[in-house]
């Protein structure tokens, strides 16, 4: 009998981890519990699938440009030890989840360890917003990319690089077993109590420059507001800081930490408050209306505003090609311009319900009720197997 697939699979952020664990999932459901295997890099919900990382993920958790720089030394320590273990794994196949930077590197250093093992991008960088040249660099780095956005195809195509349009994972999200009153009785709320959902990020730099200003609005509108109930759900990678900042926080805070308490307090909010990033489009999903923050270093912002091309920041704002959900992004980041806007929200029901009809329109065009990502994701990664194990003989 020929020994179980190696499937390796590399996520360095919470988004790339969630990605991971499901197209693991799906790979099993597809191939059987006893015909693959997986090692690689990833977070908690990698580690729930029994994908032990050989590092904690956090530690590449990397916002902006400088701070990438000054970073540099411990990725490259972390692009070895994700060398070090598919040399020792041998996989079949390596998929390099999101990351633009720490992917590309552990692509190149696995080509240089094994030239002949396939190599899958599993979600591509956004060149159609900017730094349109890394289609060539990505082309020249992996076999086949997965790609979620519609519009990413053709940029990376035009350079030589197959690419399966899989679609985005969030979209396919299940949202049936949500429940906002499972929320509410949880943490002692009322189901009629106006909740602010604080969505602060999940990497570290995240948390360090947007947080604080997450933090000034709360407390403005808890003054005014003193009954406005404040749930904060913390991403793994960033669960001790979260849960440090908001112990110090003069009023009382919900936070919860796990994923299905998340999803259902999304549907229970009456507002998010959320730093912009994938779980925008988990909120829309959920029918929830949302005021989007964003803030990166001095530094890296002066050189990303020359660099990006779109208007947006929020996917189905860039899908809708307007600002459905508004933006407050570097200097617009501040505690009293956050406040105001998530106050039109929390005292006009019919500018919520205008948002969600908006939101729901735009995801649509994102591609909303289509095939399941993940499942779609292992069809490419399962007929690579195949293919592969039809040209070598498996011992």
């Amino acid at each position: 009998m020929s020994r179980p697939y190696c499937v390796m699979l590399v996520a360095a952020e919470a988004s790339g981890d969630v990605l991971g664990a499901g197209l693991a999932r799906a790979l099993r459901r597809r191939m059987g519990q006893d015909n693959v295997r997986f090692v690689g890099v990833g977070g908690a919900a990698m580690a729930a699938e029994g994908i032990e990382s050989p590092f904690d993920i956090s530690d590449l958790s990397i916002l902006g440009l400088f701070e990438g720089l000054m970073a540099y030394p411990k990725v490259l320590a972390r692009v070895r030890d994700a060398a070090a273990l598919a040399v020792r794994e041998k996989p079949d196949i390596a998929v390099l989840i999101d990351s633009w930077g720490f992917t590309l590197r552990v692509a190149k250093a696995l080509r240089a360890a094994d030239p002949k093992l396939p190599l899958v991008k599993y979600v591509a960088p956004q060149v159609w917003a900017s730094r349109p040249g890394r289609a060539k660099t990505l082309a020249g780095a992996v076999d086949h990319l997965l790609s979620t956005q519609a519009m990413d195809a053709p940029f990376f195509e035009k350079e030589g690089l197959k690419t399966t349009f899989v679609g985005n994972a969030g979209l396919a999200r299940d949202m049936s077993t949500v429940d906002p009153a499972r929320l509410c009785k949880s943490i002692g709320v009322g189901q009629a109590d106006p909740i602010l959902l604080v969505l602060p990020g999940s990497r570290p730099a995240e948390i360090e420059r947007v947080m604080p200003a997450f933090e000034d609005a709360v407390r403005r509108l808890k003054a005014d507001r003193p009954d406005l109930q404040i749930v904060v759900p913390a991403a793994s990678t960033v669960a001790d800081l979260v849960r440090a900042r908001v112990a110090g926080w003069p009023f009382r805070a919900h936070l919860i930490e796990d994923e299905q308490s998340k999803f259902d307090a999304m549907a229970a909010a009456t507002v998010a408050l959320a730093c912009s990033g994938s779980v925008t489009t988990e909120l829309a999903l959920a029918g929830c209306p949302m005021v989007v923050a964003y803030k990166v270093g001095a530094v890296s912002y002066s050189i990303l505003r020359f660099l990006i091309r779109t208007r947006y920041a929020t996917l189905f704002n860039i899908a809708a090609q307007e600002e459905i959900a508004p933006e407050f992004i570097q200097n617009d980041c501040t505690g009293e311009k956050l406040a105001v806007a998530v106050a039109e929200r929390l005292d006009g029901p019919a500018l919520r319900a205008r948002q969600v009809v908006a939101q729901n329109a735009a995801l649509l065009k994102m591609g909303r009720g289509g095939p399941d990502p993940a499942e779609k994701a292992a069809d490419v990664v399962e007929g690579m197997l195949r293919e592969g194990a039809s040209i070598d003989t498996r011992p």
